[in-house]
């Protein structure tokens, strides 16, 4: 495959994938109430990485800021550190995919600074995707985790507010805290994290059909001294000898 359409693709996946990760991590629904068996639902709530929120009836939503950092458990603070690590590595690498691509023409770049400017971007792409995917898995374990506590004690006790990720509204229908499910938030990151990983790929598999295609500049050639026969030293004697009779 050409290595103007492995770039090509690795960039425009790279450049969706970088924007789905920044979207996700600005979403508040990451996790969503779960209203399974509720005939009515006055207060509809969803949390998100820095935001926890209430929709009423009526219409109305609030939202709560989740300030500070000290309040929060282990995990919640590992998934904001990993998706921002994620948004970063895609913006820098999409960033650096530009200057990278063929069709491009720049003065006084090489094609081997553009092969590497590629392989960068993609191990780039490689590792923010890798974040991104391994952020919403964190948080999506604490989700299975709180709902299958909230589950075995008849929703009492557990759920996501006060419980692992220590954020939200607490409080639910019938006294106990609501239980929890996925968030549209998590799967844009996973299908966001997952299109960057294969955009990575492509930069990389870029990068190597580069280098193949590349031909030194000056190449090198062997010289090989001719070697010599006896009628050539005896032709080299003779004219020696011609020589010195001449001056005679």
């Amino acid at each position: 495959m050409a290595p103007s359409v492995l770039q090509n693709g690795g960039f425009v996946l790279g450049l969706i994938g970088a924007a789905a990760l920044t979207a996700a991590t600005a979403m508040n629904n990451w996790s969503a109430k779960d209203r399974q068996g509720d005939v009515v639902t006055s207060v509809y709530t969803y949390k998100g990485l820095w935001q926890d929120c209430e929709t009423a009836s009526s219409g109305f939503t609030e939202c709560r800021p989740l300030y500070g950092l000290l309040g929060f458990s282990g995990s919640f603070q590992a998934v904001r550190a990993l998706m921002i690590v994620g948004v970063v590595l895609g913006v820098l690498g999409a960033f650096i995919s530009v200057f990278s691509l063929t069709c491009l023409t720049m003065n006084s770049m090489a094609d081997t600074t553009k092969a590497k400017m590629s392989l960068t971007a993609g191990i780039m792409f490689i590792i923010g995707g890798v974040c991104g995917i391994a952020g919403a898995s964190i948080y999506a374990n604490q989700i299975v985790a709180s709902f299958r506590m909230s589950s075995m004690q008849g929703g009492y006790g557990g759920g996501m507010g006060g419980g692992n990720m220590q954020g939200g509204f607490g409080g639910g229908m019938g006294g106990g805290l609501p239980t929890y499910t996925f968030g549209p938030a998590l799967f844009v990151a996973w299908i966001g994290g997952g299109v960057l990983v294969i955009g990575g790929i492509l930069k990389s598999l870029a990068f190597k059909e580069m280098v193949k295609d590349e031909k030194p500049l000056y190449p090198g050639v062997a010289y090989k001294p001719q070697p010599r026969t006896k009628s050539d030293l005896g032709d080299y004697h003779s004219e020696g000898g011609k020589k010195d009779k001449d001056y005679v």
